[in-house]
């Protein structure tokens, strides 16, 4: 069974969200840079290849996801 969490939509909450998501997409603008220099350095370090580019993606799914809930609670509040 999936648990729910009910937050509390305050204006401390909503600046920590916005705060994680300007960390998390300078981390993302970082891992696709590095990803785009080993992509151009193609055959070498190939054997990194899946597992950068995993990384890469799930930061930008996590991102996706909380500016999602950005805009969610701007929107309803």
């Amino acid at each position: 069974m999936a648990q729910t969490t009910l937050e509390i939509l305050t204006p401390e909450a909503v600046a920590e969200l916005k705060k994680k998501i300007k960390k998390l997409n300078s981390k993302a603008g970082q891992m696709k840079m590095d990803l785009h220099d080993l992509a151009e350095g193609l055959p070498t370090d190939y054997e990194t290849l899946i597992e950068e580019s995993t990384k890469t993606y799930e930061i930008y799914r996590q991102l996706a996801e909380l500016k999602q809930q950005l805009k969610t609670w701007e929107t309803s509040s």
